[in-house]
Order: structure tokens, then sequence, then C-alpha cells
């Protein structure tokens, strides 16, 4: 029964942290600590749910591509969105080829993972504040650049190398520190971790698959199913939010949470 209720927890923290700018790594190494770890197909593929959430509050913005392709607004938005997830995709194969990504269940690996973390998810903290307090009185535009489209593309590979960095904290930072607006920056981080996040579910499932690696398949489709759920509802409420929000109060809790990993870890 605890195992169950504990991949219900694990699916519930990725469903509210994975397109908040709060290190859903970060949380999950916090909640490890005292539920049975899943593992990173696990972790890979609950990221799936979040994604469904995603597809489902972004239904109407789908259908309006699909409607209107041919406009060559659309037609930009789509190329750029894909051009960044083409970037991505080919220099996460370069960094796994680098030694990035490389497998390595040690204990000693595991601590500095978590160090890394803890500094990464408090330094993202501070970016946030100095960044917001620096985008104050700025004029910011309801625009999609090329440049932008390219800095985020290289912001999800920064979140790659440096975990805990967040995808979509570094995605929309990106896109903020270039002059887009909260709400356009925060909408284009969440459609390119769309396909994103389903290749990283996808390639982890396929590799478990061809190793024949012991994978609790059921307990893997319960988290990816409360992952949704959850998710469905915090997309929704943060697009609303960065209406009128700046991202500051995430700053604060990234601290908060960075120095609360970093005290977990010296006590351990």
């Amino acid at each position: 029964m605890l195992n169950w209720l504990d991949t219900v927890i694990l699916g519930l923290i990725e469903g509210v942290t994975e397109f908040l700018p709060v290190s859903s790594t970060g949380h999950l190494l916090i909640a490890e600590r005292w539920l049975e770890a899943r593992g990173d197909v696990f972790n890979s593929v609950i990221q799936c749910g979040a994604v469904v959430a995603v597809v489902m509050v972004f239904a109407g913005r789908l259908k309006s591509f699909y409607k209107d392709w041919r406009a060559p607004e659309t037609q930009s938005y789509l190329m750029k969105l894909a051009v960044a997830f083409v970037i991505t995709g080919m220099g996460g194969l370069a960094l796994k080829a680098a030694g990035f990504k490389q497998q390595d269940e040690s204990a000693e690996h595991a601590r500095m993972v978590a160090w890394v973390v803890a500094w990464t998810t408090l330094g993202g903290g501070v970016v946030i504040l100095l960044l917001e307090q620096w985008l104050k009185g700025r004029k910011l535009e309801s625009e999609v650049t090329w440049t932008v489209a390219l800095a985020a593309a290289l912001a999800q590979l920064l979140a790659v190398v440096l975990p805990g960095t967040s995808r979509s904290a570094s995605t929309i930072l990106a896109a903020l520190a270039l002059g887009t607006t909260r709400p356009v920056a925060t909408e284009f981080s969440f459609l390119l971790g769309v396909p994103t996040l389903l290749a990283a579910g996808l390639l982890q499932t396929c590799s478990a698959l061809k190793h024949g690696q012991a994978v609790d398949w059921t307990a893997v489709a319960l988290g990816t199913a409360v992952s949704a759920v959850t998710a469905f509802g915090v997309v929704k409420w943060l697009l609303r939010y960065v209406q009128t929000h700046t991202f500051t109060l995430f700053g604060w809790y990234r601290i908060a949470l960075g120095v609360v990993i970093l005290w977990v870890l010296k006590k351990s």
C-alpha cells in the first residue's frame, strides 16, 4: 500500500512542479529521501503526463495552428518551435555522447548531483529576482523572435547539463531576458516542452525495453495519470497568474528550497 502511496505522491510532485519555474528535479530529490525512488524511467515517463495536461489546456491554440497553418505568422511560430526542438534534441544527443548523461548509480555520484541541484535551485532563484528587478519599467514585446527561439533551445540544454536548473525556468527566463512578455514566454516554453518531454520519455522507454530493464509499468502508468491531472490545474493557474504577476514569488521559493536541500545534505 505504501508503495502505491509513494507513486501517487511522486506523480503529484511531478505534476505540480514540471511546468512551474521551481525545479521538479529538486522536489523529487527531497521526496525520494523519504519515499521509494522509482528510477530514471519512472521520472522521465511521468513527465509525459504533464505534457498531456499542456495539450489539453492548449487544445484551442493547437486547433488554431491546424486551421490557420497557411498563415505566415502560424508557419513562423511552428517553425521556431520545430527548430528549437531539433536543436535541443541534437544537443542532447551530443551531450550524451560527451558523457554528460551517462548512467551512474553510485552513492557518490548521487550525492554530487544532489549538491548541484541544491546550488542551481538556489542560484536560479537569485537569477529570477535579479532579472525581474532589471525588467521593471522596461517595455516587453508580445512576439517570439528567432533569437528567443534559439535562446530557449540553448536554455533547455543548460537544464540538461545542470540538473535543478528547471527546463521551464531556463526557457522562460531566456525569453524574458530578450524582451518577451511573461504570458508569451510562458506559452512558448510550455509548447516547446511538449515534444521535448515526450521525446525524453519515449527514449527512456525504448532503452528500458531494449535492455530488458525491470520496470514497474503499472506504477509508471499510475504516476503518469496523477501527473497529468495535477499538471492540468497547475498549468491553467500559471497562465492566469503571469497575466498580472511577475516571477518574483518563484524566485524566493527557489531560494528557500535550495537552502532546505543544502541543510538536508549537510545533515546526511
